[in-house]
């Protein structure tokens, strides 16, 4: 069940990508990676919440593992941020691109550790 549960939940969050990217990447995709980069650091935001709420609040694993690994899974593609990346590249955005790297990564790691840090400061 747990298994059927991660891949319903990887599709809704690949669904939720799609139409957010959608409704983003027409208004600033031609400066920065905007919608990329916004998915990211939300999921990363949320995955760190659920991190938070296991560690600290008995959120039940399994709870867990459907909403981490399936929604969150499907919802964010840093497979995509580095696309983006050497796309940038390649056209001769030496500077977006390593721009595009740091912030998706750095970002994303601070927004995961917001969430932790939340439900931890809550316990």
């Amino acid at each position: 069940m747990t298994l059927l549960l991660v891949a319903l939940l990887g599709g809704l969050g690949a669904a939720t990508r799609f139409v957010l990217d959608g409704l983003v990447r027409g208004r600033w995709t031609h400066v920065f990676p905007v919608a990329t980069t916004a998915i990211n650091v939300s999921g990363s935001a949320l995955i760190g919440l659920l991190t938070g709420g296991l560690l600290f609040h008995d959120l039940d694993p399994t709870v867990y593992l459907v909403l981490a690994v399936g929604f969150c899974g499907g919802y964010t593609t840093f497979s995509t941020a580095m696309v983006e990346t050497v796309r940038l590249l390649q056209t001769g955005e030496r500077r977006r691109a390593v721009a595009n790297l740091l912030v998706s990564l750095l970002a994303s790691l601070a927004a995961a550790a917001a969430g932790v840090a939340a439900l931890w400061l809550m316990a």
